[in-house]
């Protein structure tokens, strides 16, 4: 999919990204290998940003292999079969940049409390862009969700 096609989120999937739902970014290993981490995820415009403050293996991972899957829960309804999640197939890309700090700033008050603040020295970090080229789950994002069964990014 070139950039021009990628799919615009749908707006059920912005409210639930800026929901501050907790996300499993899975990269890839030198070894081929899965490695997952848990973080905290934002919007800037259809790209879904992440900021970290040091050079992981997840950001190693990202830089020798830009693809990726972000995958998250909507709340959970009791009584429901399969709860509403969604499964992100994406390109990612890393950038030094000295916002990393603010970003996280901005995502603590989403993540923790409305008066929080980063727990962390400001200083230079890493953000991560990611752009979004499949869609699935089950929810309003994703049209097979709407047959009555579910389906998934992989």
């Amino acid at each position: 999919m070139t950039e021009n096609t990628r799919p615009a989120l749908p707006q059920a999937l912005r409210d639930l990204i800026e929901s501050g739902p907790m996300v499993h970014l899975s990269t890839i290993n030198a070894d081929g290998s899965p490695q997952v981490s848990v973080v905290w995820v934002g919007l800037d415009g259809d790209e879904l940003v992440t900021a970290h403050m040091g050079w992981y293996a997840k950001l190693r991972n990202i830089e020798r292999d830009p693809r990726v899957v972000l995958s998250f829960d909507a709340p959970r309804q009791p009584g429901v079969f399969l709860n509403e999640h969604a499964v992100l197939r994406a390109q990612a890309t890393v950038g030094a940049s000295d916002e990393a700090w603010g970003l996280l700033n901005r995502l603590a008050k989403i993540y923790m409390s409305p008066e929080a603040e980063f727990p962390a020295p400001q200083g230079p970090g890493y953000i991560v862009r990611y752009a979004v080229e499949r869609v699935g789950g089950v929810g309003p994002w994703s049209a097979s969700s709407h047959r009555g069964g579910g389906a998934s990014a992989g």
